[in-house]
């Protein structure tokens, strides 16, 4: 680790398009309704990352790097709104055995907005003599498009896959299992990433719209957030997709509020979420009966879930705690890991793990990264891999599951088009 953080937040006159100062080609950033932060520029202070195999469990890794560089920092925030002061972006991998990295990013100057007020953050090792830089906007790049298609799971492939996770649930081995398929393509080299980020954010202004070291996407599933020691959740699961007119949308969440299937799958998702939370906090509480979430797209079933923080802990150590959740790995956890590890021909990386941000206190706002891509620097271009999952439990049908699928594709898939 570097010398201490010095940090320094002070107000600033309102500004309309945060994504402006974001750096075209690796934007940071976490935006709900037009609230939220975004990194200024592509200056980085400090970095942790952990790689695969260099720790029993990245999240407890990551959480104990963050505890000692955030202990020490001289944090001088006139604010203390969520996001202000000293904040590190993050993104961790689905899967402990994935071979990408889980990381957290603090950035050299932070701009953000909550609640009609705006703000810049400098952040600065306190051994630095360099002088401060100001926030500068960046016009936006021409438009541009990208193409996906197929990647190592075909829609053929997705059904056998399917057909299998039901072998062994009808067998005993589990009773859920989400197993997700992906698309791979190309955008142009030179591609300002900040279109994607903001037609994500204006198109489903609901959702979380993030982008974090090449992750980005929308998500509509917050796995916790924590602000002064309250904690709050939101479990989504169980999905139908949106009729073509109203009556049909009338139809279809009559038929997802009643449907047995779907809300055994919601029921698994939140008694995972409550088992994970309770030994972290004194109370506790969720809604008895899930409600419908209405996306542009697409009704999720969804339950919310709020506490209080018990212990000395930090958003990153619920983060731990939490992930996976039955909504994206399945019931119980280490057979649905193992069964996703042998029928998913790929790697989800850091799809479907948590993606947010966390500040010294340990606030912080962390989703699952849901509707999204990750983009990688390649040869000639930028290479695009997407991601969607469905949860399987008796009852499911092997195509329906591959549409919804395609449903949970298209924010992004729109997007890059």
């Amino acid at each position: 680790m570097s010398s201490r953080l010095v940090v320094e937040t002070r107000e600033i006159d309102p500004v309309e398009d945060l994504l402006a100062f974001a750096d075209p080609a690796r934007p940071l950033a976490w935006l709900r309704r037009g609230d939220g932060i975004v990194a200024v520029g592509d200056g980085v202070v400090e970095t942790i990352r952990v790689p695969a195999g260099t720790a029993p469990l990245r999240s407890a890794a990551i959480a104990d790097a963050w505890r000692e560089l955030a202990q020490d920092a001289e944090v001088d925030d006139e604010l203390g709104l969520p996001g202000s002061g000293l904040v590190a972006f993050g993104a961790l991998t689905f899967d402990e055995d994935s071979t990408a990295d889980s990381v957290l990013i603090v950035p050299s100057l932070v701009i953000g907005r909550h609640s009609g007020r705006t703000w810049l953050t400098h952040i600065r090792s306190s051994s630095s003599t360099a002088a401060s830089e100001g926030a500068v906007t960046r016009e936006y790049g021409p438009h541009w498009a990208g193409t996906v298609g197929p990647g190592a799971q075909s829609p053929e492939g997705y059904q056998d896959s399917v057909r299998q996770a039901l072998g062994r649930i009808a067998d005993g081995e589990l009773s859920k299992v989400v197993l997700a398929r992906d698309l791979t393509g190309t955008i142009p080299a030179g591609s300002d990433l900040r279109r994607l980020v903001r037609a994500l954010s204006t198109g489903y202004p609901d959702t979380w719209a993030f982008a974090v070291d090449g992750l980005i996407g929308a998500s509509p599933e917050t796995l916790v957030t924590v602000q002064q020691r309250t904690v709050t959740a939101r479990v989504l699961a169980g999905t139908i997709g949106r009729g073509a007119d109203a009556d049909a949308d009338t139809v279809a969440s009559a038929h997802l509020a009643s449907s047995t299937k779907d809300l055994d799958e919601h029921e698994y998702a939140v008694q995972s979420v409550l088992a994970s939370l309770r030994p972290h906090t004194r109370v506790l509480a969720a809604s008895e009966q899930p409600f419908l979430l209405k996306l542009p797209n697409l009704f999720h079933l969804a339950t919310d879930v709020e506490g209080e923080l018990a212990d000395g802990g930090s958003s990153l150590d619920l983060v731990g705690a939490l992930h996976p959740t039955a909504a994206v790995a399945g019931t119980p956890t280490s057979a649905a890991i193992a069964a996703i590890r042998e029928l998913e021909p790929f790697d989800r990386g850091r799809y479907a793990g948590p993606v947010g941000w966390v500040d010294a206190a340990g606030n912080g706002e962390w989703a699952i990264a849901l509707r999204c891509a990750q983009f990688s620097p390649a040869a000639t271009d930028i290479a695009v891999t997407a991601y969607a999952g469905a949860g399987i439990v008796t009852g499911s049908d092997p195509e329906s599951e591959m549409l919804e699928t395609r449903v949970k594709f298209r924010p992004l898939v729109d997007a890059l088009a």
